[in-house]
């Protein structure tokens, strides 16, 4: 019994620590990046931080991918990560994908900076974010809002221009 407890305790500790990943972005252009998620505890929001560079001034569309997979560049990261089937929309709809983060502005420096909260995307369970790519597009994504069948799937958010896997850090 005393170790069944011990095990239940320990268990309880691990659920509690805060967990961290991280993605580099790279692309076939000038375009590169870190970011950072932090998640306190299994049911807290994402917060999601860093900076993009090599971008035009403007709003660029900010996903998740559901494929870990660059072997063909960014193309190869599949759509976005969809795992109940929703149409795309914006983060702070209920409807949405679980990828779908919006947009990261780039000031007239070409530098985005990142500073997001985020109550879908987790970093924890069978939905976990961590494995999947994170891709920066060329372009703003609608947030379903373009009245047309690609905006509910993509967001008209067009090309590819750096992408990478995010994986667990300290």
């Amino acid at each position: 019994m005393l170790v069944l407890m011990t095990l239940l305790y320990l268990s309880s500790l691990t659920a509690a620590k805060m967990q961290k990943a991280v993605c580099v972005l790279k692309g076939a252009g000038e375009t590169t990046g870190t970011v950072y998620f932090e998640q306190e505890n299994d049911s807290a929001p994402v917060k999601v931080t860093g900076e993009i560079k090599g971008l035009t001034p403007g709003d660029h569309g900010f996903h998740v991918h559901a494929f870990g997979d660059n072997t063909n560049g960014c193309i190869s990261a599949g759509p976005h990560f969809n795992p109940h089937n929703k149409n795309h929309a914006g983060p702070n709809d209920e409807e949405r994908h679980v990828g779908d983060l919006g947009n990261v502005i780039a000031g007239q420096d070409n530098v985005a900076k990142i500073n997001i909260i985020d109550k879908m995307i987790t970093l924890r369970g069978p939905y976990s974010i961590i494995g999947r790519t994170m891709v920066i597009h060329e372009k703003a994504d609608d947030l379903g809002k373009g009245g047309n069948e690609e905006s509910l799937k993509t967001g008209n958010a067009g090309g590819r221009l750096a992408c990478g896997v995010i994986g667990i850090t300290q």
